[in-house]
């Protein structure tokens, strides 16, 4: 089955929000309706609900921190969708979407460092650790688009 990225509209909001992931996934992901509500008040956040076929499967969230960084804040597949190859074909997309944006030079993305999968996938991305946040509760990890390190690019 094909993986798509489409637009949340009035016609697939409410089915985005009853996605869910498994119970022990929930400390790691934020609540898509929550998401919705914070993408529709605040600029520069994009949603995407994940589609496979004509069903929705799964929800990304990315917001343009700055001119220069993209940052993905909400990521997920629905738990009877998983270890189906959705959440890569729909991650591969996300990118290939946000390297569209004009002048961006850094794609990043946080998770919960105790989630077992996350830097593995992550990183067969091209994502790459730069340390905990400054809360020190998420592992922050960077795609760099440009030859310049993750600190030059943050000077800019």
């Amino acid at each position: 089955m094909r993986t798509s990225l489409q637009p949340i509209t009035q016609n697939n909001y409410e089915a985005v929000c009853d996605l869910d992931v498994a119970e022990a996934q929930q400390e790691y992901v934020a609540c898509n309706m929550w998401s919705l509500v914070e993408a529709q008040f605040n600029s520069g956040y994009e949603t995407r609900a994940i589609y496979t076929g004509e069903k929705p499967v799964g929800f990304l969230m990315w917001v343009k921190e700055s001119r220069e960084k993209i940052s993905i804040w909400r990521f997920m597949v629905d738990q009877k969708q998983q270890g189906k190859g959705i959440g890569r074909a729909a991650l591969q997309l996300a990118l290939q979407e946000i390297r569209q944006t004009p002048n961006i030079e850094q794609i990043e993305i946080c998770y919960n460092p105790k989630n077992p999968v996350a830097k593995d996938f992550y990183s067969s991305f091209g994502f790459t650790e730069m340390g905990m946040d400054k809360d020190n509760e998420d592992m922050l990890a960077i795609i760099n688009l440009t030859n310049k390190t993750p600190e030059e690019a943050d000077a800019i």
